[in-house]
């Protein structure tokens, strides 16, 4: 950690002689920070590099490792069941039930939200049992590895394009089976220059297409899936760069014929420039870390993400047609691919999965604007996929993965009208006792302190204090973003970066 707040977030080479004068001085083992450079490449910002010289350390001492990790896990208990007996047995509620009596018609909201805290409570419980249960598939070796294509849509990426490609081409995997298509979808910047020239350097590994117009994400996603020859296609984002093990990572889960897609984990390339892109990456810590883990047990894993996904080729030729042409409410679909994708291999009856162990650093958001697009376009797309699961592609489950489904999806969902019927009457409720925004807020922070634990069971650093600051930035600044996106379904503005 000391080493990692004294390097700069540069992307530059890192020499030998560097290593020996500067980073081996605060390392405590230099073997492992030799094994972590070279796994990456030089490819991975040095930040990154020193981030994972933590996890190289902790993984050679795994019996620390297990004991911390049984620890987290009964605090973790520990504080669902204190948040129940906080409150059954304190006046916690007393406020709202003196306001209930004086205000009859606030008991509509009251008691369905207390009724949905209930089953919140209970939802985490369960979540959390899987979530301890999961473990990675075992990655492929060099010998049964299969037939692998890379596929990478790139659009105005400019120099970052390259990066992703050389991250692909420099990956742990047998050169003769692996290939890599990286589309270019008619952009008006350098980008093409940037595929041709990391081309150049891998000829025999990497091919290229480029399209006279911009055509959009999934053409060009559709282009690479036609032209591949592997038995697994793994998609790439342009402004993403896959770690050396990645792809043999990614590969292990297609072992089990039941297998039709798996999701990586996606981390935060640019997380040490500024504030917004450290809170985003506790964000994913807890989207990939704990909720897709969970989702992982049951085979049911509801996005696998653009970032980093893999799947049988032979499944998406048969999905193919039907995906490129989605239309909603008559409008053709344009976000959301990945959602879309991995709802259309759930319906043929195969399992998603999640993959610890395949991890990919993407750049992220940093400014207000840039990350309300993004999220604007992912709620857009979870709304349409989210009817499509439920009403169509949940009953081809797997009984077990049905159930769970019915469960966490009725759970989840209940949260949108709960809350911002919560947030009037809370409005309501302050103007009667002030005090109540300081209950809200206080609550807000312990809420958002508890979930750190399931962050620290991944990471173990201090930037568990970016999950509580985006927990009250996320309630203040992108409350807007969800009712937003319900009333502009049909929009396709705001679909660019």
């Amino acid at each position: 950690s000391a080493t990692a707040a004294l390097i700069p977030a540069t992307t530059t080479t890192i020499q030998s002689n560097f290593i020996d004068s500067f980073v081996m001085p605060f390392a405590n083992e230099a073997s492992a920070v030799r094994l972590v450079i070279e796994r990456h490449k030089c490819v991975i910002p040095i930040r990154t590099i020193m981030n994972d010289i933590d996890t190289t350390l902790d993984a050679r001492a795994p019996d620390a490792r297990l004991y911390s990790d049984h620890i987290i896990h009964v605090m973790i208990f520990c504080g669902i069941f204190a948040a129940c007996v906080f409150a059954i047995l304190t006046p916690v509620f007393r406020p709202s039930m003196e306001f209930v009596e004086k205000h009859g018609w606030s008991s509509f909201i009251i008691r369905p939200s207390l009724l949905w805290f209930a089953m919140g409570i209970m939802l985490m419980l369960l979540r959390t049992l899987l979530w301890i249960r999961y473990q990675p598939y075992a990655s492929v070796g060099h010998r049964d590895a299969p037939h692998l294509t890379v596929v990478i849509p790139a659009y105005n990426e400019g120099a970052l394009v390259k990066r992703s490609i050389l991250s692909a081409a420099a990956a742990n995997y047998p050169r003769g089976k692996l290939e890599i298509i990286v589309i270019d979808d008619g952009s008006r910047d350098d980008t093409w220059q940037h595929i041709e020239a990391a081309a150049r350097e891998y000829p025999e590994l990497i091919r290229t297409i480029r399209f006279a117009k911009n055509s959009g994400k999934r053409a060009a996603l559709a282009a690479g899936f036609e032209q591949a020859r592997g038995e697994v296609v793994v998609t790439v984002d342009s402004d993403s760069l896959i770690e050396a093990d990645t792809l043999l990572a990614i590969a292990g889960p297609f072992r089990d014929p039941s297998v039709g897609a798996v999701g990586g984990k996606v981390s935060v390339l640019n997380r040490f420039e500024s504030l917004l892109p450290r809170m985003v990456h506790v964000r994913y810590v807890l989207s990939f870390d704990f909720l897709r883990s969970a989702q992982s047990t049951y085979g049911a894993v509801y996005c696998c993400p653009g970032a980093l996904s893999a799947y049988r080729l032979s499944l998406v030729r048969q999905v193919l047609p039907a995906w490129l042409q989605q239309q909603f409410l008559g409008a053709p679909c344009t976000a959301g691919e990945d959602r879309a994708l991995t709802n259309d291999i759930l319906a043929l009856g195969y399992k998603s999965v999640y993959q610890r162990t395949a991890v990919v650093h993407t750049l992220v958001p940093d400014t207000y604007n840039k990350l309300c697009r993004m999220y604007l376009r992912w709620n857009r797309s979870y709304i349409r996929e989210e009817l499509r699961l439920l009403t169509k592609v949940s009953w081809k489950l797997r009984p077990a993965a049905l159930l769970m489904t019915i469960i966490d999806k009725t759970i989840t969902n209940m949260r949108f009208p709960i809350s911002f019927l919560a947030i009037g009457l809370m409005v309501a409720m302050s103007i009667d006792d002030p005090w109540m925004i300081v209950r809200f807020l206080l609550v807000m922070g312990l809420t958002a302190f508890f979930y750190m634990l399931y962050y620290l069971r991944s990471e173990r650093n201090w930037e568990f204090a970016y999950g509580i600051l985006y927990a009250y930035f996320s309630a203040f600044t992108l409350f807007w973003i969800f009712p937003y996106a319900l009333l502009t379904l049909r929009s396709r503005s705001w679909m660019t970066r």
